[in-house]
């Protein structure tokens, strides 16, 4: 390697030291000629402060300082200050010390590029407190002190904005700051009292003073105001109210991804937490929010535009694949989901890669390029300011040897052009990460050229020509996007909301160009735009993410009822973008963790979020499982297992938030166990038998234990049996309240005791009782197919004891086969729902219902003498267990299972394409036959 220019430059700095080199090592000459020679700004300091020589000599890799030690070593120093003029000098030399000693750990790799990234932000946080500090008392005697209202100081608040906010500032960057308080009023204890505006804008002005102004000891940092609500033309500090006020009415898009660092700077303290979560709302949408890609991709074309005005090239911040690109993409995407994601909204822009990919928001492996890729340029960017501490992030020209000297022998580079070709390949890994997740607008509106020019054409000859150049069906096809283009032409929808369309509709119209008949999934994808017409986040969402379109179109075009779902509640649009988070279902005993987690984000004491939250669960995993439905991800059975846990966990989380919610007012019944509600779920039917369909209601009866007395610990205590009540009504209520995502589910209770007029809970003693003196054998059938829902209940051994009891009651079979026999045929009169040439496939004979009735009527005949048929609610394992026990032969069992699994696969399959034909689908025929003639012979008196 040649450094001789380093080296030469270095060897003249040394001879000008008031040092003999012969008080140095050979080794520790060399590293001193090296770094003087690499530094002439570290050069002449240290010429100034020979004593420091040996400080820099004594570094190694265990060298640490934090915010609090820079703090009080400032303070200490500031201690004795009496004027503006000495703490100037104070503070600059503090800083120059500081930073050299960054210089030389950096250059020498003694640490890694993300401790200096903290240690530089450490100390300008510490100089920049200090000096609020200092100036702070050096005002008292004048101008006196801001008090809030309970009497406390009232400090300047300031914002550090950028790379300052997320704790990685560069070696001489800018500071970017924005001044605020929290409450008007007076100074006190002064010679005058200011109003606390006017008193914090001169404090504000001093604080500039002492940082940017160049004296004969340089400069600490350039302070720039211009992020501060209405730049230049704005008050220097406004109050916390004037503020919110801003960004609630004023703020633009920019400033939204300026904000997303902003950081309180200093210890943490009241005024500084209270700022930062009135700026959230502003930050952070709640849905997600894809309009931020459009905006940073504006911001970066103006970046570009004034690289290429200015002419500057190799620009390592600003450039294709620079530093600012990789902000880019982690802030655009914190930008889009921050709102739904608490814990993306972090300022360092380390700790908000390290939570996408957690969430399973960016791929780990291109997350570690991309911060490997970060850490080399801002080495290099570093490397660069350290050379003069000028803030520049330009590489120097290839005539320029002695500069690439320095920064080859920082890298351990050979020659200019290795390490030029080190950097361009991280800015080509950077940059085509960029283009995947921003976009490259200019190649796209190459592609949809003549898409763009169907969308806007108003002649059929021009329209029709187009569609024939690319294999979309002619005629009919524009006559639909011509009408639905009228109707749009009479919608209020907002200028934003109309640009976004007219880019969205030409990449629409691409897109169904490779549809097998786009006519077809138009009307489909239409029904779903028309619901979101004036809700732009999500025409923005569709128009920046070609894979959400793209599921979309496939599960509009699979599935009708998939359309209808996602056109009546639209956030499910955010499901859409990642497809291996679409289609990989939970696991099914994952539900209930699953929600759990879900629910964290949500404030405990926000039960209107809690419920909307629960049904945008419900709503996310259904579309999930109907996706993985359709592409045969998943096989019958499975679904409904799926459907089925789904409900589960649902219930059980709704009991949990209605117990604690009464229980806060009421108190506990007395008798309980730690953590026993001595309350059952009892699901009936297809929640029951684990066969739970897309449209399915609950069917539910609601226990409790046989308690005395009045409930404990509440402020107004009740009955037992008056507290069931008061939760059973809870129940209901978190599941039929309508939010915007609906109701939860729709709950049938005319199965407890007594039906419709009986009590909605039930003490389990008088469920007993009920059951065995007044219920119907129709109640006896129902009770088949039951189960209590959730783990851990101190009521199961009871329930399952009830259970067994009452379905092994001996019953006269020529009685019990009657009364079956004729409920059925009442079923079927008045529920069944088909028309001449169709088939119902629950109550037309052959189909679901007969199935159930057959499998209810041999558990009722027979559980007298085989106790095993108790143990199952599912008609599947049901039907194994009597072909098991020899009550049916094995082959019609198997017959009847496999007939059972088909009608419920055509069941959903109706489910999800609700306007097809009723007729009998020829592959079912010979099992509806099959199903006919068992009843037939099995229920052969009737």
């Amino acid at each position: 390697m040649s450094y001789d220019l380093l080296l030469e430059d270095g060897l003249k700095a040394i001879n000008k030291l008031s040092l003999s080199p012969f008080d140095l090592t050979a080794t520790q000459v060399e590293q001193l000629q090296r770094f003087m020679g690499f530094s002439p700004f570290a050069a002449k300091f240290i010429q100034s402060n020979v004593d420091f020589v040996n400080e820099l000599l004594c570094l190694n890799d265990d060298f640490s300082a934090n915010y609090e030690s820079y703090v009080n070593e400032l303070n200490r120093q500031l201690s004795g200050s009496s004027s503006e003029a000495e703490t100037m000098k104070l503070l600059r030399v503090f800083r120059h010390r500081q930073l050299i000693t960054i210089i030389w750990l950096d250059f020498f790799k003694l640490q890694t590029q993300s401790q200096i990234l903290l240690l530089i932000n450490r100390l300008a946080e510490a100089i920049i407190i200090a000096a609020r500090d200092w100036l702070t008392d050096f005002m008292l005697p004048a101008n006196g002190r801001a008090y809030d209202a309970s009497g406390q100081p009232m400090p300047l608040i300031i914002l550090g904005m950028g790379k300052l906010g997320g704790g990685e500032l560069n070696l001489s960057s800018d500071i970017d700051l924005i001044f605020t308080f929290a409450e008007h009023g007076n100074t006190k204890n002064g010679r005058r009292s200011l109003e606390h505006q006017q008193y914090f804008i001169r404090l504000g002005q001093k604080l500039i003073n002492l940082l940017h102004q160049v004296t004969v000891d340089g400069f600490c940092y350039r302070v720039d105001m211009r992020l501060r609500p209405f730049g230049d033309s704005g008050p220097l500090v406004i109050s916390f109210t004037a503020l919110e006020d801003y960004y609630q009415n004023h703020g633009r898009d920019w400033e939204r991804y300026a904000m997303v660092k902003a950081r309180a700077l200093g210890a943490i303290c009241e005024g500084g937490k209270q700022v930062e979560q009135l700026l959230r709302p502003f930050v952070y949408r709640r849905y997600i929010d894809f309009s931020a890609i459009e905006s940073l991709r504006k911001m970066k074309a103006s970046i570009a535009q004034e690289l290429r005005r200015r002419n500057l090239k190799h620009n390592i911040k600003l450039g294709s694949g620079g530093i600012r690109e990789v902000e880019f993409i982690v802030q655009s995407l914190q930008l889009i989901r921050g709102g739904r994601e608490p814990k993306l909204r972090r300022q360092s822009l380390f700790a908000a890669m390290k939570q996408l990919i957690s969430h399973g928001m960016y791929p780990e492996t291109d997350m570690a390029q991309l911060l490997d890729s970060y850490l080399l340029l801002r080495r290099l960017e570093n490397l660069l300011q350290g050379i003069d501490d000028k803030q520049t992030q330009t590489l120097p020209n290839l005539e320029d040897e002695l500069n690439w000297q320095r920064l080859n022998c920082a890298f351990g580079c050979r020659t200019s052009e290795q390490l030029l070709a080190i950097v361009t390949q991280a800015m080509t890994i950077v940059h085509q990460q960029f283009v995947f997740a921003i976009g490259d607008s200019d190649s796209e509106d190459e592609q949809l050229e003549w898409s763009q020019e169907l969308w806007q054409s108003h002649s059929d000859e021009a329209a029709l020509q187009i569609l024939q150049e690319h294999d979309l069906v002619g005629q009919e096809f524009w006559q639909k996007l011509k009408q639905w283009r009228v109707q749009l032409s009479k919608r209020s929808m907002g200028s934003r909301g109309r640009e976004t369309l007219d880019k969205l509709m030409p990449a629409l119209l691409v897109d169904f160009s490779t549809q097998p008949d786009p006519t077809a999934v138009f009307d489909s994808i239409t029904h779903v735009l028309d619901r979101i017409l004036t809700r732009t986040a999500y025409l923005e969402l569709l128009l920046e993410n070609a894979g959400a379109r793209q599921q979309l179109l496939k599960l509009c075009q699979a599935s009708p009822y998939i359309a209808e779902l996602i056109a009546k509640f639209p956030l499910l649009l955010d499901d859409l973008i990642d497809p291996s988070l679409l289609y990989q279902t939970t696991a099914l005993e994952d539900y209930q963790l699953e929600l759990q987690q879900y629910l964290l984000r949500i404030p405990e004491e926000d039960l209107e979020q809690q419920m909307e939250a629960l049904r945008q669960f419900k709503l996310s995993q259904q579309l999930k499982i109907a996706a993985a439905d359709i592409t045969g991800v998943l096989p019958l059975m499975q679904v409904s297992d799926h459907l089925t846990y789904l409900a589960e966990a649902i219930v059980s989380q709704v009991v949990e938030l209605a117990w604690k919610q009464i229980t806060e007012r009421f108190g506990i019944p007395a008798g309980l166990a730690p953590e026993d509600k001595g309350f059952a779920v009892i699901g009936y039917g297809k929640l029951g038998g684990i066969e739970l369909g897309y449209g399915s209601d609950l069917d539910l009866v609601f226990l409790h234990f046989d308690g005395k007395g009045d409930t404990q610990g509440g402020r107004k205590p009740i009955s037992v049996h008056e507290f069931y009540l008061k939760l059973a009504q809870r129940i209901l209520h978190l599941f039929s309240t309508r939010t915007p995502s609906g109701i939860l589910y729709e709950v049938d209770m005319r199965l407890r005791p007594s039906g419709s007029g009986g009590l909605l809970v039930s003490n389990i003693n008088r469920f007993a009782e009920y059951q065995l003196n007044e219920a119907w054998t129709w109640e006896h059938q129902a009770l088949v197919r039951t189960r209590l829902i959730g783990t851990n209940n101190s009521l199961q051994q009871d329930f399952d004891k009830i259970k067994q009891q009452i379905l092994s009651i001996p019953r006269e079979p020529q009685q019990l086969l009657t009364e079956v026999v004729a409920m059925r045929s009442k079923m079927r009169e008045h529920l069944i729902d088909a028309k001449a040439g169709e088939f119902d496939l629950k109550q037309s004979p052959g189909g679901i219902t007969d199935i159930e009735f057959m499998v209810q009527y041999l558990v009722l005949k027979h559980a007298n003498q085989y106790p095993q048929l108790c143990r199952w609610s599912d008609n599947i394992r049901l039907l194994d267990e009597l072909a098991q026990q020899g009550i049916l032969e094995r082959n019609t069992a198997i017959d009847l299972i496999d007939s059972y699994c088909k009608l419920r696969d055509e069941s959903h399959r109706r489910s999800l394409q609700p306007n097809q034909s009723k007729a009998l689908p020829a592959s079912l025929i010979t099992n509806i036959e099959l199903v006919a003639q068992t009843w037939q012979d099995l229920m052969h008196d009737h």
